[in-house]
């Protein structure tokens, strides 16, 4: 399709072999790296006119080894790892994908509730090691089983993957309450917009779905955690630098909160001292709330569909 070349730098996350390359490959000149160090770059990108990068770090010293780049592709949503100004003063147009997780994000947020209320892995090895089999009873449990129908479910942060959320909170028979940054249109009326302390007050559930800026930056703190219930529980698949993990860390060991899910840390991968990591009341899984087959296969096309567009003279999910 086009003599122009694309190499992406670290595929491995998007894609581990389970899924093709072909819509990228049909794009002609395409190649692609599970992972590029800085001391790979060089010799990777030299000949490259269109970067494809997930979490690679493009700053002043990586567009120094990449001469021929005229336009860059975030696999993601987010673009934490792109400096602005340096690509703006070499005026490279920037792109990221939207809307590609929407269903896997909201997804995990109930499959992390649900292994926090139901306990289902637990209950499975205790029945593998024979515990039902020698019970006196038809039955046994080893904590109060909580439904969400009746509980108050907050979400902090309304875009898309929030709004996704409340339907489905919504359909279990929770409360929704919800705060935004701006003001929202034509809600469902089964969303209640809150303040953001009356939503770390009132909520049995909360789930953070806010990008991470100076104003959310460790929102989830000493002083909003304090506010929260004590059986809440907290479920984080949007940005680690959201959570003051410390204060969090604090609060579980505390009993300030009952619980909490997260998919994402402030330092990923977490180095082993982390507090978080082995903490009873932490459920943690490894940045994967994203990453459903579908949802990949998604992103990719989503990236296709921005390199056709700037090969067509338009530059579209501009982030600048």
């Amino acid at each position: 399709m086009s003599n122009m070349k694309i190499v992406f730098l670290d595929g491995f996350t998007n894609n581990p072999g389970d899924i093709s390359w072909e819509v990228l490959e049909n794009l002609g000149g395409f190649t692609v790296y599970d992972r590029t160090n800085v001391d790979e770059l060089e010799e990777r990108a030299k000949d490259a006119e269109i970067i494809i990068v997930n979490k690679f770090v493009v700053n002043e010293d990586a567009l120094a080894l990449m001469p021929k780049v005229k336009y860059i592709v975030v696999a993601a949503t987010g673009y934490n790892n792109i400096d602005l100004v340096a690509v703006k003063n070499r005026n490279i147009p920037v792109s990221n994908v939207r809307g590609y997780s929407t269903e896997s994000v909201t997804q995990y947020v109930f499959a992390s509730i649900f292994a926090l209320f139901n306990r289902i892995e637990y209950y499975n090895q205790q029945v593998k090691t024979g515990r039902w089999s020698k019970s006196h009873d038809f039955c046994f449990y080893d904590h109060s089983i909580r439904d969400i129908s009746g509980l108050t479910f907050g979400i902090f942060g309304l875009g898309t993957i929030g709004k996704q959320v409340a339907k489905v909170a919504n359909a279990f028979g929770a409360e929704v309450i919800a705060t935004t940054r701006s003001e929202q249109k034509d809600l469902p009326d089964y969303i209640k917009i809150v303040t953001k302390d009356e939503l770390f007050e009132k909520s049995d559930i909360l789930s953070l779905h806010s990008p991470l800026t100076d104003e959310t930056k460790g929102i989830i703190n000493k002083t909003s955690l304090k506010l929260m219930k004590p059986d809440a529980i907290l479920i984080n698949t949007s940005r680690g630098g959201l959570v003051v993990e410390n204060d969090l860390f604090y609060a579980l060991d505390h009993d300030v909160i009952a619980a909490a899910a997260l998919d994402v840390l402030d330092k990923e991968p977490p180095h082993f001292t982390n507090p978080l990591v082995n903490h009873q009341l932490c459920l943690m899984t490894p940045h994967i709330a994203w990453a459903s087959r579908n949802a990949r296969i998604k992103l990719l096309d989503g990236i296709a569909d921005n390199i056709v567009s700037y090969m067509n003279g338009t530059v579209q999910n501009a982030i600048y």
